[in-house]
């Protein structure tokens, strides 16, 4: 990439985020700055910024948006950040969205180019990937009951523990996550469509046909743009 580009992953959560981020930053060659991993770096290192939000969780209270903002951009100062980065876990609701866009128009030097990769999954599949999902106890290996089912049932496939399906994964809470998501986070689509950096892929596929949908649409955002 020429100018810099911040790649923003949207869509509900078990629309395979995580794992299409990780391959982006690697084909991107950008860095991978998640939100999540930032709380835990910076409340392990006890920094001023960690304490601040240290404060706001241990009694129960989320963290403002204008500290996960000042957070993310002490992270996206770093050198490693020069021609943009991946950005996973924020924004999160269109005050976050509106609070990067003001932020990113107030920094120093031109303002970066967004784009918004929204993938796309209907809540049926969602309910369906994330109940069939098994972790093993011992070693964190992730396998699935309809489309990577174990050969010994109730075994790991890597280590032979225990699998075994997450409280977090069961139907009912992963509808209410639904339910939260399309309430608060939905609306992204909605914001950065109006602003003409949308790109929307079907996530239904496998992971390595869903990638090559997203690589084959930046391509040609890029050509398009050129």
């Amino acid at each position: 990439m020429k100018d810099k580009t911040i790649l923003l992953l949207l869509g509900a959560p078990g629309a395979g985020k995580g794992t299409q981020a990780k391959r982006l930053a690697v084909s991107e060659a950008l860095p991978h700055v998640s939100t999540g991993d930032l709380f835990r770096e910076n409340l392990r290192q006890g920094t001023p910024l960690g304490e601040r939000a240290r404060g706001f969780m241990e009694s129960g209270q989320l963290v403002p948006d204008d500290l996960v903002i000042e957070m993310l951009f002490d992270r996206v100062s770093r050198p490693d950040c020069a021609l943009g980065y991946l950005l996973d876990g924020f924004p999160r609701t269109l005050p976050q969205a509106q609070a990067l866009d003001q932020a990113l128009a107030e920094s120093a030097g031109p303002e970066p180019s967004i784009l918004a990769i929204d993938l796309v999954v209907d809540d049926a599949m969602i309910v369906r990937r994330a109940g069939g999902r098994l972790v093993c106890a011992s070693c964190g290996h992730i396998q699935h009951s309809e489309f990577d089912p174990p050969r010994i049932a109730g075994k790991c496939g890597s280590c032979g523990g225990a699998l075994a399906t997450r409280s977090d994964d069961l139907p009912e809470v992963v509808k209410d996550r639904l339910a939260v998501y399309h309430r608060q986070t939905a609306p992204l689509v909605g914001h950065y469509q109006s602003r003409g950096v949308l790109i929307q892929i079907d996530g239904e596929g496998a992971p390595d046909a869903v990638f090559k949908a997203v690589t084959e649409a930046l391509t040609e955002r890029r050509g398009g743009a050129a």
